[in-house]
């Protein structure tokens, strides 16, 4: 047998007890976490050091490496690991980690030397044991020094070595290796560094703060304390200080500069520190420029949010058909993961103050003998719960106003491009006069029903869907039923019609494009401010359950007295808050129908002025304010109310608490606590209400997109056996363009497809229309036949229904189609980029096009050229420029089939026959298809290769013209008088604005103004004068006072609660009473509400009066959706924000001013400190304010265009899915939506920076007060808790009045409201100015010296014109384009500036107030503006006249012969008309405008002619208006060489003035030489003759 190792078993049990002590100790934690860390990783790691040079890859060794490469090659290692601020701090960790192996291992071999040092031999002697227990190895070795055993703490200091030995390899490989495997090795070296720190805090730092402990590792010295340091830079400062790298969306398109928030380190995330560089920039110059702001993270840009969202919210994307609330959700889950994780940490951080309060209070009561825990510590609680509380809810606050923002994106782009789809239909007031939203641009779409209705600036811009998009479109019937006779599938055809529309809802189409407008401003705000729902559901339960373990846990049983007064009071929320949302209803219905009302009433705003009735619309809008403020002023008084319980509660808790005898460290750590449930039971309503609104509003924006009636190809309605048909044969060549047993409606419902009427009208195709390919097809049939509705049907805007099995209609779609409406369509864009419209430029075709298009000279005569802005609408256009635009645009685009709806009709006969010589006879329109409706038949019939006829919406013909004029004599007569006129065709007389008006670079509309700095105070002071009346000193003495004596009931009551509590032997527990705070407060709240609501009454009237009073230049110069905005957008401001956050800066101000006096009346030595931190606090305000006004302020003009975007589509809805522009549109909204998006992520995230600085600063003065108190001063507990209590409710209050004075301040609604107060007026009505009684009593006008201009340093435009009309007169004006006619006309008006006088029944005009004289005078223009409501309501607005007399001015306008041979739908006094009246002709809403003249009994009428006046105006105009002198701007000779007087113009002079008879006389005369280069001057000559 060999040697046997004998074990000593008392030697075993040792070893094996000082084993058991090392893996029992807290030492070895770190090194369990590295074995967990190596297991985790096995294969990776192995993996990684293959590819790091461990195990050689036989690739990399092969490529040689070159000594001049090896920079280029670390720069783009250190490039691949985010640059070289990134991989510093990876180095420098490197350096920490092996700095601490180092340590360690000087550790240990210190450990060593002082074991085996001159006690070496001593210590081996005891331990014999051990060296028998080793058996022969110990044997042999008995002499060896070291070595010989480890002692626990040898064997421990080995397992932190290993640790570190293992950390500084993973820090090495993350340096090295390439960034896949650096990310993976960087987390497990922060996870173990992390593990390793917080083994030391509880090991050798919890120790510090307790009386009785000590450090376990002291013994180490020096080392430790470097440990530590090394320790906390490893894995803390670094982790949070390391920039992150910037990682794109795409990575095959990533950002040029990223943005600082996609790079910022942990820290500079927390403190928000990545916009320090904006803020400085901001403070260094008076106003930061949009694009001086950060740029667009990847993440929010609206590209992105639309691929990430849509699929869950938009139906035609693959979205569930769920409410949107669930879509939304699913989106942001995440977002509310991170909400819910911070929310729960903000209520833990929020009790280490009052649990830190406590425990500081209760030491300084018994003097601190049994005190564990050094007071220090409790005071660092002061400091780290607030700062732990602050970051945690403002990164809540962080991502709730990302995901804010990111929802205003989608929802916005989601609306927009749903409305894309809508079905355009016309929009009149229903009888009720409800309405159920607002609009910027209360635009309607192109004909309802019985005529050919024009696409007017009243489309919505909507989408092509999939369908649409196809090359080919065909559209038949779906299922199979047996066709019989004609006459059989027009009865069935009726019944199924009927029954369609009577089993379909009725469409809401009131106010649709007003409510799509506020579906994406109001309704989405309201949306947004429900965000913080999570704070009902989490926040508000978990904060109320651990108040009352706090109160319980320091008051015991008493505390549920408290909590069932809680209880019991809690149903009064929900109660109130349906009053809110009922409330909040109502006041939204009111909204809407001011804002349509306001909305209407600025588009037609030319027409207002033109006819005086500016006083009389400002009473009518003002009605409608009253109304909302009604509903406005009962939801402030409710939320009051809520107040009024949340405080009640609050107190009333305290006072049942309180009557009883406890000591000040109860009390203030108490009342911190009760001041966190006042909150709580704040929060709970205010989120109850925000959440209420954002339901109603929600429910608003998903009923829009599930119920708006849609176009057939986006219709998911299901088809029924009755309705549908499959087709018996396919369409058998897809090339045809045309129809067959086809049947169209306006809409799916009935309302949808009634006329101003009350007729429905249906759109019959029996038999099959085919369109003759590669040439000329001409639409004709009298006014209201149906012509615009069969271009309708074939673009898919009509609702089809089959009447038989072989129904169908094919209009071919992959060669382009290009559309112009009748009533012009026109960006606010320049000229050239109309035309072209976003094809690829061509110069050469470009100049055809201007060519043929007759607009060569109309460009030359502008300054800037094709680069002029056309404005908004086309303002600084003719109607004839428009029409020539909108054709070029058409003729420009390569497209092979053309649409045109009556383009000639606004074209005088000249320049119509230039178009159809020219133009469609061209060679830009060879081998094209043209359909074009029109009324001129003779012009068109030379090069018509193929000729409908249409009569009530019926085929009467088709074939050649012949055939067409043979079957309709009516049709042929009105062909026969046209070919007369194009005989008799004279000078083209287009009118056109000034060409020295227009500037040089082509810009009209005046860019949106922004205010530099801060809010002004004539702003303030506007708002606050609105809110005190006439008695504004009064009314602010008394909210001030009341204010004031709250904050002091308030502050007494607190220090009484201290006093009592350190003198309750001799006081009564139940003396203090709380009452007088609360009835206080609400006296002063109620006097506020009712003065804001002064205020909003007061602000909304200056401004609407203001408008209304402009001039027309600065109406020119200033877009509609702009003021519309003011009315809208900045009147809701000021009617909740601006009211809301000045009464919280009076509030807070107060407050402040009394919780300092307070703190420094028990401790003076505060006041020096709380001025430091109040300076300083005021400097980060300034520094704050300073950016986030400007911020602000582009936020606000970067919405105005998105707004405008939404306007300008919805006006050319029908032409934008015509030419399939679509996706441009949703591109550009998606542009516009970014640039808001980067505005508003830098306001919020500014908000972000000055508050966690404030706090911080807050937080250091309650902890440097604590110091002194309990150090220095040794104050009472009740002094010390009573002085605390007061300065962190004054630190706090800093960043609050930061923040609101900041809100107040940035709003902007003030300063623009108050720029829009100020605008240019024209004269205000005086008393000595009102004309006698019986003025006007003739229509006799005398006009001396007069000359006119736009603008007061503008050129003159008229130049000292006289002359001299008798009353009853007609007189004609003519004049070449620019002569100075429209000019004439408006300076008889006074709607521009004018020097010389104008006598109107001898009293010069310039003596009278201007609503008088245009109340007394009536101009017609070309293209006339009705309002939406009945016929009644357009001919008498204010409700003056009889129906006797509104009807005889209708027939005397010649309707009633219009309409002699309609057996139903004829236009009576009751029809509805649609916004701008597009629902109506051209020449309907002509006739309507005239019978509006003839009911206000003018003695001086002007007409602006229109190319297409039809007889049977001109005969009214002859034969009814014999007493009433007539102005007629003349565009065709024909229609004034009868006249009385015929005045000639040329450059704003009048050239010649006299009867026509006596100026053909005059040789070389200019009217002369018009009349002699006519085509039939005979005719011309007898006309003046037989008028003689």
């Amino acid at each position: 047998m060999g040697s046997q190792v004998i074990l000593n078993p008392d030697s075993l049990v040792n070893i094996t007890t000082s084993l058991s002590a090392v893996y029992t100790n807290s030492l070895i934690i770190p090194l369990c976490f590295a074995a967990a860390s190596i297991l985790a990783r096995v294969e990776p790691v192995r993996r990684l050091f293959r590819r790091n040079g461990t195990v050689p890859n036989s690739e990399e060794s092969a490529a040689p490496v070159h000594p001049e490469n090896l920079v280029q090659e670390l720069n783009a290692h250190i490039g691949s690991h985010g640059g070289p601020l990134i991989y510093t701090h990876m180095l420098i960790r490197l350096v920490g980690t092996l700095a601490l192996l180092g340590l360690s291992i000087t550790s240990l071999i210190l450990d060593e030397v002082r074991r085996n040092g001159k006690q070496g031999l001593e210590l081996l002697e005891g331990q014999e044991d051990i060296v028998d227990s080793l058996g022969k190895w110990g044997k042999k070795h008995p002499k060896k020094k070291y070595g010989t055993h480890y002692t626990k703490r040898e064997w421990l200091e080995a397992a932190m070595c290993l640790t570190f030995l293992y950390t500084s390899l993973l820090a090495l490989i993350s340096v090295t290796a390439k960034p896949k495997w650096s990310k993976v090795v960087t987390r497990h070296l922060n996870t173990v560094l992390l593990a390793t720190f917080s083994v030391y805090l509880y090991r050798d730092v919890y120790p510090l703060i307790t009386f009785t402990l000590k450090p376990k590792d002291l013994s180490e010295g020096g080392i430790l304390w470097a440990k530590i340091t090394l320790l906390a830079v490893t894995s803390v400062v670094i982790p949070l200080a390391i920039p992150r790298p910037y990682v794109p969306v795409d990575p095959k398109n990533p950002l040029p500069e990223p943005s600082p928030e996609q790079t910022a380190s942990i820290f500079s995330l927390a403190t928000y520190a990545f916009i320090d560089r904006l803020v400085l920039a901001a403070y260094r110059v008076s106003h930061l420029d949009f694009n001086q702001l950060p740029p667009l993270s990847d993440h929010d840009s609206a590209e992105y949010l639309k691929s990430l969202s849509f699929k869950h919210l938009d139906v035609f994307s693959g979205a569930p058909k769920r409410h949107l609330f669930f879509g939304l959700i699913h989106i942001f889950r995440s977002a509310y993961v991170q909400l819910a994780v911070m929310i729960l940490v903000h209520v833990f951080a929020n009790f280490a103050a009052p649990i830190g309060l406590n425990r500081l209070l209760r030491y300084l009561e018994p003097g601190g003998e049994m005190a564990v825990v050094r007071p220090w510590f409790w005071i660092l609680w002061l400091f780290i719960g607030p700062i732990g509380g602050t970051i945690s809810i403002q990164w809540y606050v962080f991502v709730t106003t990302r995901t804010l923002v990111r929802t205003q994106a989608i929802i916005t782009q989601l609306v927009f491009e749903h409305s894309l789809r809508i079905r355009v239909k016309a929009e009149t007031a229903d009888s009720s006069g409800s309405s159920t939203s607002s609009s910027p641009e209360t635009l309607t779409p192109d004909s309802a029903s019985v005529h050919e209705g024009t696409v007017d600036g009243s489309d919505t811009i909507h989408s092509i869907s999939p369908s649409e998009a196809e090359s080919t479109t065909v559209h038949s019937s779906t299922s199979s039923v047996s066709s019989g006779t004609d006459k059989g599938k027009a009865k069935k055809t009726d019944k199924r019609i009927k029954k369609e529309t009577d089993d379909a809802p009725s469409s809401d189409t009131n106010n649709l494009v007003g409510k799509i407008n506020n579906l994406v401003t109001t309704d989405l705000e309201n949306i947004t401010d429900g965000r913080d729902f999570l704070f009902v559901i989490i926040y508000i339960p978990v904060q109320i359950v651990l108040c009352m373990v706090f109160l319980y846990a320091v008051l015991g049983w008493s505390c549920f007295v408290g909590l069932g007064v809680m209880i019991v009071s809690f149903p009064l929320p929900g109660m109130i808050a349906k009053y809110v949302k009922r409330a909040q209803e109502k006041r939204l219905k009111k909204t809407d129908a001011r804002v349509q009302s306001v909305s209407e009433s600025m588009n037609v705003l030319r027409m207002i002025k033109l006819f005086g009735w500016e006083s009389k619309m400002e009473s009518r809008i003002a009605e409608k304010r009253d109304e909302e403020l009604v509903w406005i002023r009962r939801r402030q008084i409710l939320e009051m109310i809520n107040g009024i319980i949340t405080i009640s509660n609050s107190l009333l808790f305290q006072s049942v608490i309180m009557k009883q005898t406890i000591h000040a460290s109860v009390i203030y750590s108490s009342m911190t606590v009760f001041d966190m449930l006042r909150e709580q039971m704040r929060i709970i309503f205010r989120s109850i209400n925000d959440t209420v609104t954002a339901k109603v509003s929600l429910d608003r924006v998903s009923d829009f997109l599930k119920n708006t009636e849609l176009l057939d190809s986006f219709s998911d309605k299901a088809p029924e056996s009755d309705d549908y048909f499959v087709p018996a044969d396919a369409v058998s060549d897809p090339q045809k363009i045309g129809f067959r047993n086809a049947h169209f409606t306006w809409s799916s419902d009935v309302n949808g497809s009634l006329t101003p009427s009350k007729r429905r009208f249906t759109l019959r195709i029996e038999g099959e229309l085919l369109f003759k390919p590669k040439c000329v097809n001409l639409v004709i049939g009298e006014t209201g036949s149906g012509k615009t509705s069969l271009l309708m049907a074939l673009l898919s805007e009509m609702h089809f229904v089959p009447f038989g099995p072989d129904s169908w209609y094919n209009l071919p779609r992959e060669g382009g189609i290009a559309y112009a409406a009748q009533e012009s369509w026109v960006q606010n864009e320049t000229i050239r980029e109309n035309i072209v419209f976003g094809s690829p430029f061509d110069q050469d075709r470009y100049n055809k096009v201007l060519y043929q298009c007759g607009l060569e000279r109309d460009i030359g005569l502008f300054e800037a050229g094709d680069a002029t802005e056309v404005g908004e609408k086309g303002l600084t256009l003719s109607g004839g420029q428009k029409a020539r635009i909108t054709l070029a645009r058409a003729i420009y685009s390569k497209a092979e089939i053309i649409l045109l709806d009556d383009v000639l009709a606004a074209l005088d006969v000249h320049t119509a026959r230039w178009i159809v010589d020219k133009c469609f006879s061209g060679d830009l329109m060879e081998g094209r298809t043209m359909i074009l409706v029109t009324h001129n038949i003779a012009v068109t019939r030379p090069i018509a290769g193929f000729v409908v006829a249409i009569k009530e919406g019926r085929i009467e013909s088709q074939g050649t013209a012949l055939e067409a004029l043979g079957k309709d004599p009516a049709l042929a007569e009105e062909a026969n008088k046209e070919q007369q006129i194009i005989d008799k065709t004279g000078e083209e007389v287009d009118e056109k604005p000034p060409a020295e008006e227009t500037k040089a670079d082509g810009k009209l509309i005046v860019a949106e103004e922004i205010q530099e700095g801060h809010v002004s105070w004539s702003a303030v002071k506007m708002y606050l004068t609105s809110m005190g009346g006439r008695y504004t000193w009064a009314f602010f003495f008394a909210f001030i006072f009341a204010m004031f004596i709250t904050e002091i009931l308030n502050a007494f009551y607190t220090w009484f609660l201290g006093y009592w509590a350190s003198q309750y032997e001799t006081h009564d527990p139940a003396s203090v009473s709380v009452s007088h705070a609360v009835v206080t407060y609400s006296i002063g709240v109620v006097i506020y509400i009712f003065g804001t609501v002064r205020a909003s009454r007061a602000i909304h009237k200056e401004l609407i009066i203001s408008i209304f009073g402009t001039t027309l230049r600065w109406l020119d110069t200033t877009p509609t959706s702009r003021v519309i905005a003011r009315c809208t957008q900045d009147i809701r401001a000021v009617d909740g924000p601006v009211a809301m956050w000045l009464q919280a800066v009076s509030e807070i101000s107060m407050m402040m001013i009394l919780k300092y006096t307070a703190v420094v009346v028990i401790t003076p030595i505060f006041f020096f400190p709380g001025v430091a931190v109040a300076f300083l606090g005021a400097v980060c305000g300034q520094v704050y304010i300073k950016a986030q006004l400007s911020v602000k302020r582009e936020m606000s003009n970067a919405r105005a265009p998105v707004l405008g975007h939404f306007g300008a589509a919805i006006a050319g809805l029908t032409s934008i899915r015509a030419y399939g522009a679509q996706e441009a549109f949703k591109a550009e909204s998606l542009r516009r939506i970014d640039k808001f998006t980067r505005a508003a992520r830098t306001y919020y995230n500014l908000n972000r920076w000055i508050t966690i600085r404030v706090d911080v600063l807050g937080a250091l003065l309650s902890c440097f007060l604590a110091v002194y108190l309990v150090y220095y001063r040794g104050q009472s507990a009740s002094n010390t808790g009573f002085s605390l209590n007061m300065a962190v409710g004054f630190s706090s209050l800093i960043l609050w009045w930061v923040r609101t004075l900041n809100e107040f301040e940035v709003q902007g609604h003030l300063e623009r409201i108050q720029d829009y107060i100020s605008i240019e007026q024209e004269p205000k009505p005086k008393a000595e100015t009102v004309p006698p009684a019986y003025w006007p009593a003739s229509g006799n006008l005398r006009v001396e010296k007069l000359s006119a201009r736009y603008s007061q340093d503008g050129p003159k435009v008229l130049h000292d014109i006289s002359f001299d009309i008798r009353s009853g007169e007609r007189v004609g004006i003519v004049g070449r384009t620019g002569s100075g006619k429209s000019s004439l006309t408006l300076s008889l008006l006074r709607c521009i500036f004018t020097e010389g006088t104008v006598y109107y029944d001898g009293i010069p005009t310039d003596k009278i107030n201007l609503d008088a004289l245009r109340s007394n005078i009536t101009i017609i223009p070309q293209v006339p503006e009705l309002l939406s409501g009945t016929l009644r309501q357009n001919l008498d607005p204010f409700d003056q006249y009889d129906d006797a007399t509104l009807n005889d001015a209708l027939r005397a306008a010649g309707l009633f012969a219009l309409q002699s041979d309609m057996n139903e739908g004829r236009i009576t006094l009751d029809s509805s008309i649609s916004s701008g009246g597009s629902n109506l002709s051209v020449g309907q809403r002509q006739i309507l405008a005239l019978a509006r003249a003839l009911v206000r009994g003018s003695k001086l009428l002007i007409l602006d002619e229109d190319y297409r006046t039809d007889s049977i105006i001109q005969d009214s105009l002859r034969n009814e208006l014999k007493d009433i002198t007539l102005i007629t701007v003349a565009h065709r000779l024909q229609t004034i060489m009868d006249a009385d007087k015929i005045m000639v113009l040329d450059a704003g002079r009048i050239v010649e003035f006299d009867s026509p008879q006596a100026l053909l006389n005059i040789k070389d005369g200019k009217l002369r030489s018009l009349v002699d280069q006519s085509n039939d001057k005979d005719s011309l000559y007898t006309m003046v003759t037989r008028a003689r």
